[in-house]
């Protein structure tokens, strides 16, 4: 449990004792959900259980970049304390449902409710959040996956006041339709209609009081507190959406709890069950529980605290989306207003921020979602029933066609390739052909000229490297289903990178219609504006190297025989800057020109290990990782992004990779961890030790896979299955020798 400050720690005795007499907890511990909330890391501190549709957490209540969680370490004022958040994205959404206590009721609708506070009066861990505010309210939150449980302590003076206001809304969104019924002295239902990143939003709500309340305001309006059958509702828009105060005299302490559903009102109520009674101790012990059990399914060991924090607080994060969207039953309202019910019992899942998380976060899912990993995968595929093709960025299951790629794609065949349970390969197959032969995202331009074109339109290099993957993607299933030109097809639109690469530069650079380079040129030049840039969230540096698929082929394009290895080189000593008068902020956490904040470069580091050169591979992943993660709120180096920055360090921590995240091979790096024990999906577990290890000895030695010499450079996926023990013999010195062979290799289309 992470606490701010010393001096707090009487306010929780009675709390904490309650916990320790239940259960005591063993890796929640390790957990802080403040990392992240400074810098850019865009994450919530609040209190949620793993990939919930309630994440209950304050908003600062203030507008930009820093405040798209709501949250940023940097404010000292809270406003609400709402029920959805984003974790780690680059655009502000949600915020719904949002609960403020006032030491007094207001009798006005217009009302700032910012309150100061101290970080020394905070804390949070695992399915808890706890502030003091500076007028002496002690807010005390958890939460179940459909339940917020607030708990508010009020000073001796006040005259305790609950307000929900659904017109909190920050960045992107805005209400459209809101509505507050009153259905006795203990229970409030409504809706919140918004517009947003999402465009069409839509969450029903119940709310029940422990304790009666004794008069309430709609609107800052005074209401006969006889009369409790009320009901205010705001339709056209911009609105001026309704909001209430509760008050609860002769109290100190008010307990509520707020349930979330897609669907309606009913099933809002329903959904209160999930807590069914008012021991906010054993809610709070329930949702650390969940989050045991879910951080157990890796067990580390190391001598350095500091690692444990930040490996089991990337953990949590990788477990906090996408995030349930349906109803105990599997029943949901989609955007449209269509009703729906999950088959064989399984639930809706949204929030895929698939350009990041298809990277690492997916393949990690492999491993770590055996009980889940279905129902995300076939709720992608009802996107796709709905929509008519697979989910690009789906909120609220909106295609927001945020970012580049058909990123679904090496989503699904990974789980193809591994045979995951559930899973329909052939309507599975089916859908992603339709996004590889959509009408919209420049698909037509890059299967007309075989790259798409700087003057269809922008981000034309991102847009042709990212689409070559996915489409290796698809050949590979192709392959696995019999489906032999498809297969021929699409392996040859994988090789479609090679019409960017330029010999003379040995970058991928734009090209117009006429097969012409778009000049001028400049590798380090960056445009945030997606219809104006050439690279998205970057430059020439960073996206140059995105061929996961074929490495090797993409060293054969170099004039020189190691053109791509002083490439490599070279875009790690590369002066720091980015030239251009509207960079893209996303681009962040440099070595060189190396950028570990931002996607496109994560991979990287670990494509030396496809030439032979493993040693720079363990170099220079150690080097990020010492420089990169940290136990600080600023301890990412740029948004985390739904838990692939995350997902990054808990592979890399280990000492392995999926470079190439679709052929179930990991790819070996440098583990900071002495041991991790890691519970396959099988049942079986597979460990992973480091010997020697330190700061010192970043070099694998050696290898040994169940105690014999193992001289790959990767491991399978279906290796891992088995069990066993894999050990690195760990070194001061590089073992030029060790990894050279071309078949110790991980694959690359150019074998």
């Amino acid at each position: 449990m992470i606490i701010y400050s010393k001096r707090f720690l009487p306010l929780l005795t009675g709390l904490l004792l309650g916990t320790l007499g239940l259960k005591a907890q063993e890796l929640s511990k390790y957990v802080d959900p403040f990392i992240g909330t400074g810098g850019h890391g865009h994450t919530y501190p609040g209190a949620t259980v793993p990939f919930s549709l309630v994440q209950l957490s304050p908003d600062n209540g203030k507008s930009g970049w820093d405040w798209v969680s709501g949250y940023h370490i940097s404010a000292d004022s809270i406003a609400g304390f709402s029920h959805m958040h984003l974790s780690g994205t680059g655009i502000g959404d949600w915020l719904d449902i949002a609960i403020m206590p006032l030491t007094n009721p207001v009798d006005q609708n217009r009302l700032d409710t910012r309150v100061r506070f101290s970080h020394q009066d905070e804390m949070a861990s695992p399915g808890f959040y706890q502030v003091k505010l500076e007028n002496g309210i002690l807010a005390q939150l958890t939460a179940s996956e459909r339940v917020g449980f607030h708990q508010y302590q009020f000073p001796a003076s006040s005259r305790p006041t609950i307000r929900l206001d659904l017109a909190h809304a920050f960045n992107w969104d805005r209400p459209m339709d809101t509505e507050i019924k009153i259905i006795d002295k203990h229970t409030i239902i409504g809706k919140r209609y918004s517009y947003g990143w999402a465009n069409k939003q839509h969450i029903y709500f119940a709310i029940r009081f422990e304790n009666p309340f004794s008069t309430y305001l709609l609107n800052g309006e005074k209401t006969s507190s006889s009369s409790v059958s009320q009901t205010n509702t705001s339709t056209s828009g911009p609105v001026e959406a309704v909001n209430a105060q509760f008050t609860f005299p002769n109290q100190n302490q008010v307990a509520l709890k707020v349930a979330l559903s897609t669907s309606n009102e009913e099933k809002a109520l329903a959904a209160l069950n999930e807590i069914p009674d008012w021991d906010f101790i054993a809610a709070k012990t329930s949702a650390q529980n969940k989050w045991e059990k879910e951080l157990s399914k890796i067990q580390v060991e190391s001598a350095d605290e500091k690692l444990k924090t930040i490996f089991y607080t990337a953990l949590y994060h990788t477990a906090l989306s996408p995030t349930l969207y349906s109803d105990a039953d599997g029943a949901y309202k989609n955007y449209k207003g269509e009703s729906h019910k999950m088959p064989n019992a399984g639930q809706r899942y949204t929030l895929f921020s698939l350009w990041d998380t298809f990277r690492a976060l997916k393949p990690l899912f492999t491993i770590t979602q055996a009980e889940r990993y279905t129902d995300i995968l076939q709720s992608m595929m009802a996107f796709y029933e709905e929509n008519g093709l697979l989910p690009v960025w789906d909120l609220s299951t909106f295609e927001t066609n945020t970012m580049t790629g058909y990123h679904a794609i090496p989503v699904i065949a990974d789980a193809i390739l591994k045979d995951w349970p559930g899973l329909d390969q052939e309507k599975a197959y089916q859908a992603m052909l339709a996004s590889a032969y959509q009408k919209i995202r420049e698909v037509p331009a890059y299967i007309e000229y075989g790259y798409v074109p700087q003057d269809v339109n922008g981000g034309s290099v991102t847009k042709t490297l990212e689409y070559a993957f996915d489409d290796y993607c698809i050949s590979l299933v192709a392959k696995k289903l019999g489906k032999l030109e498809d297969f021929k097809t699409f392996s040859k639109r994988a090789k479609n990178y090679i019409n960017h690469f330029d010999p003379q530069t040995g970058f991928m650079r734009a090209k117009l219609k006429n097969g012409q380079f778009f000049e001028p040129f400049d590798p380090f030049y960056s445009e945030h504006d997606f219809d104006k840039s050439q690279y998205i969230e970057g430059n020439a540096w960073q996206h140059s190297f995105f061929v996961p698929h074929d490495v090797r082929g993409l060293a054969k394009l170099f004039p020189k025989k190691n053109g791509l290895e002083l490439m490599l080189d070279t875009l790690f000593k590369a002066p720091s800057i980015m030239t251009g008068e509207n960079q893209s902020p996303d681009a962040s956490g440099f070595i060189g020109q190396y950028a570990h904040g931002n996607e496109p470069s994560h991979h990287i580091a670990y494509m030396y290990s496809y030439i032979g050169k493993p040693w720079k591979t363990q170099e220079k992943v150690r080097t990020i990782l010492d420089s990169m993660y940290h136990d600080r709120p600023d301890g990412y180096a740029g948004n985390e992004d739904a838990g692939q920055m995350s997902a990054w360090a808990v592979w890399s921590m280990m000492g392995l990779y999926p470079a190439s995240p679709v052929n179930g091979e990991y790819v070996f790096g440098s583990p900071v961890l002495d041991k991790a024990s890691i519970q396959m999906p099988n049942g079986k577990t597979f460990h992973i030790i480091a010997k020697d290890n330190s700061s010192r000895n970043r070099y694998i030695h050696s290898i040994r896979l169940n105690g014999k010499k193992y001289d790959k450079l990767f491991i399978t996926h279906s290796e891992m299955l088995k069990g066993g023990t894999l050990e690195f013999q760990m070194s001061e010195k590089p073992n030029f020798k060790f990894g050279t062979k071309r078949k110790s290799w991980p694959t690359s289309m150019e074998n």
